[in-house]
C-alpha cells in the first residue's frame, strides 16, 4: 500500500511490528461485529489522513460506514482528542470495539476507564513502532557513553580523554513489550548483559534474567544502561526518582523513550550536574513539550529530543497492518492484536 499526500509518501514498510507476550489476549471476549467507522477525518500528524487508514480498513473486508446505530467497531485517530472520543463512546453504546492509534494509552486512561463495560474491547499499537524506537534508544544509548552531547556543543578542541564502549555492559531495560524486546536484537553484537525488569514474572527471549519490578532496587546498582521502555500509569510515574537515582553507577546512563512522568525531572537535573550518573537521554520529557530555560536543557551530558523516536513516515503503514489485522479479526470473529487491559492502564 502507498498513498502520497503533500510531500509524504508512505510505503509498506521499512519497519515491521515486534509484540511482546501481552500483545494478544486470549482472554478477550469476541464481539459482536459489524459496520466500522473511522474518525476523526484528519489524524494527528499532518502527513497522512484519514483516507490511508480507511484503505486499510476495507482492504482487510471491513464494511466502512459513517458513525451511526449500526456501527459497532470504531478506529479512532487522534491522540489529542480523548475527551472528544469519551462523548462519542458515551452517545454510541453499541460500538463492541475501538482501536486507539498509539502504543501508549495513558492519554486515554479517564476514557477507558469511564468507557469500560462487558462486550467493549479496546486495542492499542503496541508493539507497532518497536522497532523505530528501539533503534533510536539505541543511538541515544551509544550517543551519551561516547559523550556526544558535550562533544557535539564543543566549540574548541576537547582534549579530555573520556568515553565508555557498550561492550560486555550491563544493561537494565524496564519494560518487556515489544520496544524491550527490539533493543535486545539490537544489542546483540554488543554482548551485553541484559535483566529486563516487567510487572509480571515470566522470562523475555534474549534477556539474561528477568524480574518483576519489586526488584528494580536490587538490579540498578550494578546497571551501566537503564532504557525505560514502560507504560505510564498511576503506579509507575516517577518511577525513577532521586532514591533509584543515587543508586545507579557515576558512570551509568539512562535513556527514556517511553512518557515523560516516568521520571522525576527535578530528581534528573540533580543527579546530572551532581554527576550522580554519567548521562541522560530524554526522548520525552514532564512537561512536554520542555519550556525553553527549563534547567535540564542545560544540564550535564544531557541528549533531549523532541518526542521524535519515530515519526508520521514510520508509523502511518505500522498502524494501517495493525488497523487491517484486528479489522480481518472482528469480521471473522477472531482474536485481536494489542488488547488493552483497562484496569492496568496498558
Amino acid at each position: 500500500m502507498k498513498i502520497r499526500q503533500k510531500d509524504c509518501v508512505c510505503e509498506v514498510p521499512q519497519h515491521s511490528a515486534v509484540l511482546g507476550d501481552e500483545a494478544t489476549s486470549a482472554a478477550a471476549p469476541r464481539v459482536d461485529a459489524g459496520p466500522i467507522a473511522v474518525m476523526p477525518e484528519q489524524d494527528d500528524n499532518s502527513a497522512v489522513g484519514g483516507a490511508f487508514f480507511r484503505e486499510a480498513v476495507t482492504a482487510a473486508g471491513g464494511d466502512l460506514q459513517n458513525l451511526g446505530p449500526d456501527t459497532r467497531g470504531l478506529i479512532w485517530l487522534s491522540y489529542k482528542k480523548s475527551a472528544e472520543l469519551g462523548e462519542v463512546l458515551a452517545a454510541n453504546p453499541q460500538l463492541t470495539w475501538v482501536q486507539l492509534p498509539w502504543a501508549g494509552v495513558d492519554a486515554y486512561a479517564q476514557v477507558l476507564a469511564e468507557a469500560a463495560r462487558p462486550g467493549l474491547v479496546f486495542t492499542s499499537a503496541k508493539g507497532c513502532y518497536a522497532q523505530p524506537v528501539a533503534e533510536h534508544a539505541f543511538g541515544m544509548i551509544l550517543a551519551l557513553l561516547r559523550l556526544f552531547p558535550r562533544r557535539i556543543r564543543a566549540t574548541s578542541w576537547d582534549a579530555e580523554p573520556k568515553g565508555i564502549s557498550l561492550f560486555h555492559k550491563n544493561v537494565v531495560i524496564i519494560g518487556a513489550g515489544g520496544i524491550a524486546r527490539e533493543l535486545i536484537r539490537l544489542l546483540e553484537p554488543f554482548n551485553t548483559n541484559i535483566t529486563v525488569v516487567r510487572r509480571s514474572a515470566g522470562q523475555v527471549p534474549g534477556a539474561s534474567s528477568t524480574v518483576t519490578t519489586d526488584r528494580l532496587h536490587k538490579v540498578l546498582p550494578s546497571a551501566d544502561v537503564v532504557v525505560i521502555a514502560a507504560a505510564l500509569t498511576g503506579e509507575t510515574k516517577h518511577l525513577i526518582g532521586s532514591e533509584e537515582l543515587a543508586m545507579m553507577k557515576n558512570t551509568a546512563v539512562l535513556v527514556n523513550i517511553a512518557r515523560g512522568p516516568l521520571v522525576d525531572p527535578d530528581a534528573l537535573v540533580t543527579a546530572l550536574n551532581s554527576e550522580l550518573i554519567y548521562g541522560a537521554a530524554m526522548d520525552v520529557t514532564e512537561p512536554e513539550p520542555l519550556p525553553d530555560g527549563h534547567p535540564l536543557w542545560s544540564a550535564t551530558n544531557v541528549l533531549i529530543t523532541p518526542h521524535m523516536a519515530d515519526t508520521p513516515e514510520m508509523t502511518a503503514p505500522l498502524l494501517a497492518e495493525r488497523i487491517s489485522r484486528n479489522v480481518a479479526a472482528f469480521v471473522a470473529g477472531e482474536q485481536f492484536i494489542g488488547v488493552v487491559d483497562t484496569e492496568a492502564g496498558y
